[in-house]
């Protein structure tokens, strides 16, 4: 059966501690607010914190999917999710980091398939390491979101990953400068970090989104864009969080919807 393929988009980073995870489930509660149907793929496989995050025990994991299909048990793709709402599920990081060397990356291309043939957008949290997961990842998604906090360690290895993505003519990433993770770190100006890492800033969240009681959010399993005072609260960080969203499902459209059949 034939239908139309879903967005499939990777938060990737130089190095850890940017704040993938928490700008991965707010773009989640935006594309909800926009209605589409949304699965966030925990692809940090040994650390990954998505349900966590959200106060959502997954029953089944990534490690089960990938596990159930080599040995032919494997039966529908919605026996692995972890549902949050009407519209935003999980699909989560295996709960033992052991299981992490043991998820073949043969099947990563696979169950990205399945994930856009299902949902109308893949939001896929990872690690900040280059492995071969994640280049399997950042070559098969549609696009990639790059995350970039006014860190001297964080310049320097973006601007060395941006040099790899030219030099394979990779351009199908976008740049996000996070000023909200660490506010109080503000060591180069836009047009500073711009010349370090040669790339332009395409979206950039302000300090003021920085939230001192994070973890009482997390511990509600609370997504904080969907929260009612956030377009006024913190309004320039929701319109830009809108702007990514909406860029996303534009960019979709104008390349045209493909079809994806269901093996």
């Amino acid at each position: 059966m034939a239908k139309n393929k879903g967005k499939s988009i990777c938060l990737f980073s130089a190095k850890g501690g940017v704040g993938k995870t928490i700008t991965a489930i707010n773009l989640a509660g935006i594309f909800e607010q926009l209605e589409k149907k949304v699965l966030i793929i925990d692809l940090d496989l040994s650390s990954g914190g998505i349900c966590l995050s959200l106060n959502k025990p997954p029953q089944k994991t990534i490690f089960n999917f990938v596990d159930d299909y080599n040995n032919n048990r494997y039966k529908d793709f919605f026996d692995y999710i972890t549902k949050y709402d009407d519209y935003i599920d999980v699909l989560a990081s295996p709960k033992d980091p052991r299981q992490a060397n043991k998820t073949d990356s043969k099947y990563i291309e696979l169950l990205i398939d399945k994930a856009v043939y299902n949902y109308d957008i893949v939001l896929i949290d990872t690690n900040h390491i280059l492995d071969e997961i994640n280049i399997i990842t950042l070559d098969k998604v549609d696009s990639i979101l790059f995350l970039l906090t006014n860190n001297p360690m964080d310049l320097k290895n973006m601007k060395s990953l941006i040099s790899v993505f030219k030099d394979s003519n990779i351009d199908k990433y976008k740049i996000i400068l996070n000023n909200s993770c660490d506010p109080f770190k503000d060591y180069f100006s836009v047009f500073d970090i711009k010349n370090v890492i040669n790339a332009n800033i395409d979206y950039t969240l302000t300090s003021s989104f920085y939230i001192k009681n994070i973890d009482s959010y997390i511990l509600n399993g609370e997504i904080i864009s969907l929260q009612k005072r956030m377009p006024t609260t913190f309004s320039k960080d929701y319109s830009t969080l809108m702007k990514i969203a909406l860029d996303i499902i534009e960019n979709n459209e104008d390349e045209g919807e493909e079809e994806y059949v269901e093996e």
